[in-house]
């Protein structure tokens, strides 16, 4: 029920250059959508026109037309303090919402009120499993098996895959470490008390940083299979590696906010070293395909000081 009634839900979608999908995304919640709720949207200053319809099509969103990007954990500090609800949820632009998910996405955190932060399953735009709705933490392990190959070879394995959660559906409410930011509700006072997404991830890490700071909190973040949306994934990214080198940056950065101080070190070692075997495996493998994807990971590596010491602090 759009804006028409004192909200209990205020979604947030920050925009960056997806005019489109940005309107075909508030055009879902729109339609799919019947708690009372408002929406906020902070454009971190697009050059496509993405604010100009999105204020068309659009009129009675909250429109924070911003002159420079924020980047997209920052641009959440931007629009909070405009968010009047008890209950607030993170939607990508690069999403459409299907058969009420919101609303049940908000019965589920009704029925499951200890998850404090909970999400649902993610499709890819022909209806197949988009996998990246939840995930492992980082770990030694995981760190290990990535590195040396076990991950690739084995990756139906929850153990030897286990940030991916090995193959898992998400066909079941389940707990999990960390839920995607593409589809997060949490309550306002529970982002009040964390002092929400840490500002110096620029850009990735900022949903897994919350969730175990959350963890650690005593929270439980749980997913549901039945709150169903498409998640296109990376609209906003056109490089391979510029994406890997800001992925990498937040996770060097999570191990040295999240790994006990006595494992941080080889953990750092471990993930420096992961995109070098990669280039290495793939390229032993051969093929033009594999060749191509093998000088993709060779090149993040020789980038390897842009992001080796995780991201700097402003």
């Amino acid at each position: 029920m759009p804006d028409t009634q004192t909200p209990l839900l205020s979604i947030i979608v920050i925009s960056y250059n997806t005019r489109d999908i940005t309107l075909a995304c508030l055009a879902s919640v729109y339609a799919e959508t019947t708690t009372p709720f408002e929406v906020i949207v902070v454009d971190n200053a697009s050059s496509d026109g993405s604010a100009e319809a999105i204020a068309a099509a659009f009129p009675q969103v909250t429109l924070l037309k911003e002159t420079v990007n924020h980047g997209f954990g920052r641009a959440h500090h931007v629009a909070m303090p405009y968010a009047v609800a008890p209950m607030v949820l993170l939607l990508n632009p690069d999403t459409v919402v299907l058969n009420g998910a919101v609303d049940k996405l908000l019965a589920f955190a009704e029925d499951h009120p200890d998850a404090g932060i909970w999400g649902g399953r993610t499709l890819n735009a022909e209806g197949s499993l988009n996998p990246t709705s939840c995930w492992g933490r980082m770990t030694l392990w995981s760190l290990f098996c990535r590195t040396v190959g076990l991950t690739a070879i084995f990756p139906r394995s929850e153990v030897l895959n286990a940030e991916n959660i090995g193959h898992w559906p998400r066909d079941e409410i389940r707990q999990v470490d960390i839920v995607s930011g593409c589809f997060f509700l949490l309550k306002r006072s529970t982002w009040d008390r964390l002092g929400g997404f840490d500002p110096i991830y620029h850009m990735y890490g900022e949903e897994a940083d919350l969730c175990l700071r959350a963890v650690a909190d005593g929270l439980q973040p749980m997913i549901t299979p039945e709150a169903e949306i498409v998640h296109y994934g990376a609209a906003s990214d056109t490089v391979r590696a510029d994406k890997m080198v800001r992925l990498l940056s937040a996770k060097m950065s999570l191990i040295e906010r999240h790994f006990p101080m006595i494992s941080r070190g080889l953990g750092r070692q471990l993930l420096r070293f992961w995109p070098l075997s990669r280039a290495i495996a793939l390229a032993v493998v051969g093929g033009a395909a594999r060749r191509k994807k093998a000088a993709e990971w060779y090149q993040v590596w020789t980038r390897r000081a842009e992001w080796q010491n995780g991201f700097a602090p402003d």
